[in-house]
């Protein structure tokens, strides 16, 4: 298993550092719970930086594609993920809370000596999955557009006449 990086919150925004990877999507096991297939790679970039009101903050990137599955037709969904998101740190939960929640504004959170890189990547990864994700178009939709109308229930019409033999 390759090294998963593992940062000082405060430390690495205060020193401006960075930091470049690619982690296999497998490896993220609350993300697989949520995919269709756990196939592909996410990129991510980490900036340590000082926020507008200077705040010690990350800049974090994450590019990939995730295989969801439409909840309209159960068939599979390739969703091109863009995350760019500001991560302004706090020392305490405390520091968190005494600021007002802004709807637009950056999210806060608490750093910590060891913050695993990748969870900080699967937090905001699943924090952008759409709750119920969909085609624009289905195939099943469109047939059902088309004329073709199909009770909900015409699949169990053939598990009833098999039983009745």
């Amino acid at each position: 298993m390759p090294h998963q990086p593992v940062i000082d919150g405060l430390e690495f925004a205060r020193t401006g550092s960075k930091l470049h990877g690619a982690s296999p999507i497998a490896g993220f096991s609350r993300l697989r719970d949520v995919l269709r297939t756990d196939e592909g790679t996410l990129q991510y970039d980490l900036l340590g930086v000082a926020q507008e009101r200077g705040y010690p903050a990350l800049h974090l990137r994450v590019g990939g594609v995730l295989q969801l599955a439409c909840q309209r037709c159960l068939d599979a969904l390739e969703f091109p993920l863009h995350i760019d998101v500001l991560l302004v740190l706090a020392a305490t939960q405390a520091e968190v809370d005494a600021e007002p929640l802004q709807a637009e504004g950056p999210e806060r959170i608490v750093a910590g000596r060891e913050m695993p890189v990748r969870d900080l990547v699967e937090d905001e990864v699943l924090l952008a999955i759409p709750l119920a994700p969909r085609h624009e178009r289905c195939a099943g939709r469109e047939a059902q557009a088309a004329g073709e109308e199909r009770s909900p229930f015409a699949g169990l019409r053939g598990l009833v006449d098999g039983t009745r033999h």
